[in-house]
């Protein structure tokens, strides 16, 4: 017995040991899986970082999926924005919206929120118009129009009828968030009755208040302005502006690097400053960063200088500097300086119809000149471009307004200053005696006819069809 018992208590400890041995090998084994495992993890989120850096760009914030709205002039009411019970207005939504929303608009007149005819959105969103009531039919220049406007009411906005601006976003760490898509179709704005008139009689615009009578100025800012992020793609398509009075664009687009914009079957009539502006929110030297613009299929008409005797303004078109565009099948008519302003794009230029400018078709930084000179005179136009005519056509808008616009006196810069001459009154004749340059007497410089209203129904016949497929036209869906 006693020589059994030391046997066992060596028995024991082998398997004691054997048995040690077998669970510090597991705990072993489960600790290197562990580590495997968070590497793995690390790994991984380290590639989806990479890939979204490398292949979206698009932040945390920017990247969350967002919701559907249903907006509803006749059946709307609340903020639930729903199919069976949409808000009644956009603006009476913004404050809800988050980012990738998308946001279906059916017809009828809106005016924003307390009619104050403007409407910001701060978060990148998808904005869908021209529907039924029941938003199963779709057809926005016809049977569905969504038309965006407000009224002239001294204190009102001035602000541009549609304002998404989605740079100032930022992530919970403070960086400014990036990426996503923005896209805005469908949608008429008109911004006639927001305008203030020369004796309330729809001719000539005023772009001063006027308190007494309770009248806001003419809004100086375009129908649409979109300011992007980096590395956000921008597409505004299917749209109407018209009777807007910005200095720049009535259709504004802003891309920032590594994005880019998409300007498409877009009818603008009627606008002061440019009909339709590219314009670029990178200044980097990365050639493959630089903002790319596509603007294809567009009418743009009847662009009038700032004002009556201004000497900007008046095109069809400008383009800003460091961004590259593709300019295709566009129409481009009938602007008080000309058709495409480009301040230093490279540019392909092609199949694009320039008609009724006054001084030029093409001006490249400060040379300008008349379509048949563009290919050889242009240095930054693609060799390849071709295509591109100048010729006569009838422009269908009702003959009110032709009649109107027809009858109109241009006033210029040069005639104002020659017509000024110095009157000899007693304050010139201290000044003469002091050295001082004299006083001019006034001279009436704001024309009778400048900017007049043209109505939905007298304009949108001249961009329903295009001219041999060039310009816009109604858009269909099924």
């Amino acid at each position: 017995m006693k020589k059994i018992i030391p046997i066992i208590i060596i028995l024991f400890l082998i398997s004691t040991t054997v048995s040690g041995q077998i669970n510090f090998k597991k705990l072993k084994s489960k600790l290197l899986n562990k580590k495997t495992n968070t590497e793995q993890v690390k790994s991984t989120q380290t590639n989806t970082n990479n890939q979204r850096s490398s292949n979206s760009n698009t932040t945390v914030n920017f990247a969350k999926q967002g919701r559907k709205w249903y907006v509803s002039k006749t059946t709307g009411s609340g903020q639930l924005g729903t199919i069976e019970r949409p808000a009644k207005d956009l603006g009476n939504i913004i404050h809800h919206l988050k980012p990738n929303d998308e946001i279906y608009i059916a017809e009828g007149i809106y005016m924003s929120k307390g009619k104050r005819g403007s409407d910001e959105i701060n978060v990148p969103v998808k904005i869908y118009a021209g529907y039924d009531t029941s938003f199963t039919k779709r057809d926005p220049w016809v049977a569905h129009k969504t038309i965006f406007t407000g009224v002239n009411e001294y204190m009102k906005l001035t602000t541009p009828r549609l304002y998404i601006r989605t740079d100032q976003q930022r992530e919970s760490n403070g960086q400014l968030s990036q990426g996503s898509v923005i896209i805005v179709d469908g949608i008429i704005f008109d911004n006639g009755p927001r305008n203030r008139y020369h004796h309330n009689k729809d001719l000539a615009i005023r772009r001063k208040a006027s308190p007494k009578s309770g009248q806001n100025p003419s809004p100086e800012s375009g129908g649409i302005v979109i300011v992007g992020s980096k590395y956000t793609n921008i597409a505004v398509q299917n749209c109407v502006i018209m009777n807007t009075a910005p200095t720049e664009g009535a259709l504004s687009i802003r891309v920032f690097k590594g994005g880019k914009g998409v300007i498409q079957n877009n009818f603008c009539i009627n606008n002061t400053g440019y009909g339709i502006q590219a314009r670029t929110g990178y200044v980097g030297s990365d050639d493959s960063l630089v903002p790319i613009f596509t603007i294809k299929n567009n009418t743009s008409l009847f662009n009038w200088k700032h004002d009556a005797i201004a000497s900007y303004g008046g095109n069809a078109l400008a383009l800003d500097q460091y961004i590259k565009a593709i300019v295709e099948n566009n129409v481009f008519g009938f602007g008080h300086q000309g058709g495409i302003y480009n301040k230093g794009c490279p540019l392909k230029l092609n199949n694009n119809l320039f008609t009724g400018n006054s001084k030029y078709d093409y001006k490249e930084v400060n040379d300008m000149m008349k379509v048949e000179d563009i290919v050889d005179e242009a240095a930054k136009i693609d060799p390849y471009s071709e295509g591109n005519t100048s010729e006569l056509i009838k422009i269908n808008v009702a003959e009110r307004w032709a009649e109107i616009y027809g009858n109109r006196i241009e006033i210029s810069r040069a005639e104002v200053d020659a017509s000024v001459s110095a009157s000899n009154s007693g304050a010139n004749q201290l000044r003469s005696m002091l050295g001082l340059n004299l006083q001019g007497n006034s001279v009436k410089m704001d024309a009778e006819i400048f900017l007049p209203i043209i109505t939905i129904d007298e304009a949108l016949p001249a961009g329903l069809l295009p001219w041999n497929g060039k310009g816009c036209q109604a858009p269909k869906f099924e």
